[in-house]
């Protein structure tokens, strides 16, 4: 998915560089919710998510458990950053990218996969970046980060 920000004279405020964008704040088309749930319904924490953008995957981890500090193997670059993940086991998940102030929580649960997409535009480009899960140790799961 991709936000849209509209500039004019609405007297409105463009997002700052850090200000996130998620995508329950968007009202996704149908076709969009169905292709959405086709493809969360196969997801699993063995594996990593498939990206969804068709962008530069910057970051993807399978079958995890507990806390992790993972850094991003490329620079983030100016534009959409995108970040899917998918958890199993009860407990509650917290993700935070740096230095870009992505963060939201994930409710994990027993015997079903979890999932949720969350994407942030970023105005500049950064030279590094991090990924920080923390998580009960009874909670698998598996990520992607991708631009």
């Amino acid at each position: 998915m991709t936000a849209l920000t509209l500039a004019g004279c609405s007297g409105e405020k463009e997002p700052s560089a850090t200000e996130p964008t998620t995508s329950r704040s968007a009202r996704p088309s149908p076709s969009q919710i169905s292709d959405r749930a086709e493809r969360i319904e196969g997801e699993t924490v063995s594996r990593a998510p498939k990206p969804v953008n068709d962008g530069q995957v910057l970051l993807s981890v399978a079958s995890k458990q507990g806390n992790a500090e993972l850094p991003l193997t490329k620079e983030i670059g100016a534009g959409t950053l995108a970040i899917q993940i998918n958890c199993q086991g009860k407990g509650i998940l917290n993700v935070t990218v740096d230095p870009v102030g992505l963060s939201f929580p994930l409710n994990c649960v027993n015997e079903e996969v979890s999932s949720t997409y969350n994407e942030i535009h970023l105005k500049r480009a950064r030279s590094e970046g991090t990924v920080r899960v923390s998580a009960p140790s009874t909670v698998r799961w598996a990520l992607t980060v991708e631009q």
